[in-house]
């Protein structure tokens, strides 16, 4: 019984659409924060003194703190954007493709 239910869960094309579209959406949020995280890594080793220019004349705090807090906030907006579609879309297709294969 157990084979049956996940077979007649592969062959939804709800579920195809679901397993394409949550893993575009992860893979597209992924190469997001890592051209992030790389691209300020990147600036740390091909141009340091951008990052190490005080924010204004006397000031101790350089341009780089700012840029890495924006860095950590874009970490959770870009989590709280897949929490949010899958809290929408993902479990919305979850739910038919259940409700689809309890019917038959």
């Amino acid at each position: 019984m157990h084979n049956d239910l996940v077979a007649a869960v592969k062959a939804n094309p709800r579920y195809q659409e679901l397993v394409c579209s949550r893993r575009c959406f992860a893979w597209n949020l992924t190469m997001l924060i890592l051209l992030i995280y790389y691209g300020f890594i990147l600036v740390i080793a091909f141009a340091p003194q951008l990052l190490g220019t005080p924010l204004s004349a006397g000031a101790v705090t350089t341009i780089g703190i700012p840029v890495g807090v924006v860095i950590i906030i874009s970490a959770f907006i870009l989590t709280g954007l897949y929490v949010a579609r899958a809290n929408s879309h993902f479990d919305a297709l979850t739910k038919q493709i259940r409700e689809d294969v309890q019917c038959n």
